[in-house]
């Protein structure tokens, strides 16, 4: 499996393994694809890569700039993130995750942010101090890549508002 750089090709691909991915998903509101494409035409998409083995994509992350008190600051969100249902499990997106944090903090980001699963996002954690009020608190989580900590209110990119 190699992780790359989206290209323009993908775009259906991406967005077929990310309703898939997330179909059943309790939470979901079936939006994430829309999301995805609301941040790829906004210019928002910092980081999109995808995870394939041969010719076939098998999963997608990405990473798009947040706000935090209404200014730019170097912090990322992420998210939407899938994989394709028959492949889930296998530590794709786990992988597609490391290589997005380690592309970001080469970049000098400062942190990463998103709303998720406690017990799937273990590696990320509260950060007092900063807050999303879109959310309960416990499933806004981030993780610092450089520097110190931030503190206020969290706003994702409007993207995150496509239906």
């Amino acid at each position: 499996m190699q992780i790359r750089n989206e290209c323009p090709d993908d775009r259906a691909i991406i967005g077929g393994i990310t309703r898939a991915a997330f179909a059943t998903h309790p939470f979901s509101q079936q939006t994430e694809a829309e999301i995805i494409d609301a941040l790829r035409d906004a210019g928002a998409l910092h980081l999109s890569l995808v995870a394939e083995e041969g010719q076939d994509i098998l999963g997608h992350a990405a990473f798009s700039p947040v706000e935090i008190d209404g200014r730019p600051g170097g912090w990322y969100g992420l998210g939407p993130i899938s994989v394709r249902p028959d492949r889930q499990r296998q530590g794709i997106g786990g992988a597609l995750l490391r290589e997005g944090l380690a592309q970001l903090k080469d970049q000098g980001a400062a942190g990463v942010v998103l709303v998720g699963d406690p017990a799937y996002y273990t590696r990320f954690g509260p950060l007092p101090g900063l807050r999303f009020d879109g959310a309960p608190a416990h499933y806004f989580m981030g993780l610092v890549l450089n520097g110190p900590r931030a503190t206020g209110s969290v706003t994702f990119h409007p993207g995150f508002g496509a239906h």
